[in-house]
């Protein structure tokens, strides 16, 4: 029989599809790595007392389980300083990598970083088996790790970015966006398992983990559709007097298409790369940037102190802690994707973020105050929690930045995006970083004072996006003014 042939479109789905699918286990394989720490804390300074008398009789000390250095009164000073030195790195390194996304072949780029984040996420648990108690070279490693991780979301982004156009964005970029909540919950179920035993096992799995993944990125990820001979898509952008998104007709949603032929096209001229003040010249990058950085804040704070809350609060074992923490992960999973599809159905990505944020913060004090007073309770709060946190979080970093990256203004620049993501992402960083160390320098006073300050950061996050929505909603009076006359 001869051979059938493919559809026209199976071709650009397939590589679209290959591309939705690596990047997804790229990034779920960075946070799967950056998960651990916030499980073996716990186990790093445990309640020695609990556990019966002092086996080697040597003192009276109720610290004699912990591990040094952080068996002192000032182990959550410590615990935050190792926080801060992955997450100011990172803060600082996400601004110089968005330069270097755009001039560096993705693929070299993203699996590079990959395979050294393994390396440095396994030389953190390495610290256990050769018995290494200075705390300079847990910072030194969380610092080379932080730099080495802003590789990662500059290039997944713009890999998608590339491939899809703007139709219906927020909800596929919603779905794919659950795998940084995917990665938590897989960090912790594996951090989980080795904690109370070896937990130097709990970094060193998932380095080898990342480090699998970044091999496999080399060799099968496509970085642009003129890779393979597709057209790239047409990047439509709607305007605040433009007719309702779903009015969008067939034609138009199909622009948004990559379109493939069987021979290669012919190499165009390559754009330059847009400078970083022209970036933040873009309409939207500087309020919604200040925006991620006071979301962040609160997301990460939940990210590295959840687990030990819980020890301290609810009063769990480190792996119980671990499990019921991914709940919270579960929240930001469905938070995202329902953010990505009312943003796009509504038009009004900050309008949706400023919604679910204004909600969050009354629901980050009841689940403070009531949400330990039973199990169910405990779990219903956290997913809505997670949902309502990680939501505008997801939109901001996935949607909103590829729409900015991919604005008007930019005429089809597509180069422009790794750098508008990493102007976002990276001044999200900046509180990403402040979070836990604040949670670490406040906790000592009470929780009560971390759920009062995260509360605060969120309600900032709403008033910084004031500007963006009040433009939203008179661009949809003017439109329901235009159908009424």
């Amino acid at each position: 029989c001869p051979p059938t042939l493919s559809p026209p479109l199976a071709l650009p789905r397939s590589y679209r599809g290959l591309t939705l699918v690596l990047t997804f286990l790229c990034y779920t394989s960075y946070h799967l790595s950056r998960k651990p720490i916030s499980i073996v804390k716990s186990q790093l300074h445990p309640n020695c007392s609990a556990l019966g008398p002092n086996p080697r009789n040597d003192s009276n000390s109720s610290t004699w389980c912990s591990w040094a250095p952080f068996d002192g009164d000032n182990y959550k000073e410590l615990f935050g300083a190792l926080d801060n030195a992955f997450l100011v790195a990172y803060a600082i390194g996400m601004f110089i990598s968005g330069i270097f996304g755009e001039r560096l072949p993705l693929r070299y780029y993203l699996s590079g970083g990959m395979v050294l984040s393994g390396l440095f996420t396994a030389l953190f648990g390495l610290g256990y088996f050769w018995n290494i108690h200075v705390l300079w070279y847990f910072i030194i490693v969380q610092v080379c790790n932080g730099l080495v991780q802003t590789t990662g979301w500059p290039s997944v982004v713009a890999c998608v970015g590339n491939w899809f156009g703007k139709g219906k964005r927020g909800f596929i970029m919603g779905i794919w966006n659950s795998h940084t909540s995917v990665g938590n919950i897989l960090g912790s179920l594996i951090a989980g398992v080795w904690v109370s035993s070896a937990w130097g096992l709990s970094f060193v799995v998932p380095g080898i983990i990342i480090a699998a993944i970044g091999i496999i990125c080399f060799f099968f990820l496509v970085e642009y559709p003129e890779d393979v001979g597709c057209s790239p898509p047409l990047h439509h952008v709607m305007t605040s007097n433009e007719k309702d998104p779903e009015a969008v007709t067939s034609s138009e949603v199909g622009q948004s298409s990559t379109d493939c032929s069987d021979s290669p096209k012919e190499p165009s001229e390559e754009p330059e790369a847009i400078s970083f003040l022209g970036a933040l010249q873009i309409p939207g990058v500087v309020e919604f940037s200040l925006c991620l950085l006071f979301a962040k804040l609160v997301s990460y704070t939940f990210l590295y102190w959840l687990p030990l809350y819980i020890v301290n609060v609810a009063h769990f074992g480190a792996k119980e802690a671990g499990d019921l923490s991914t709940l919270f992960d579960v929240g930001g999973i469905l938070g995202g994707i329902f953010a990505g599809l009312i943003s796009d159905y509504s038009g009004g990505r900050a309008t949706t973020c400023c919604v679910m944020l204004v909600v969050a913060a009354p629901m980050l004090f009841l689940y403070n105050h009531v949400g330990q007073n039973g199990m169910g309770t405990s779990i219903a709060m956290l997913i809505v929690c997670g949902a309502l946190v990680n939501g505008p979080y997801a939109l901001i970093t996935t949607a909103v930045s590829a729409d900015l990256g991919t604005h008007e203004s930019l005429k089809g620049n597509a180069k422009a995006l790794s750098t508008v993501t990493a102007i976002i992402d990276g001044t999200g960083s900046i509180g990403a970083a402040l979070g836990p160390l604040l949670a670490g320098l406040i906790s000592p006073t009470g929780w009560n004072n971390v759920f009062y300050m995260l509360i605060a950061a969120d309600v900032l996050a709403c008033l910084l996006l004031a500007r963006v929505v009040v433009k939203e909603v008179r661009g949809w009076c003017g439109y329901m003014a235009r159908k009424r006359g």
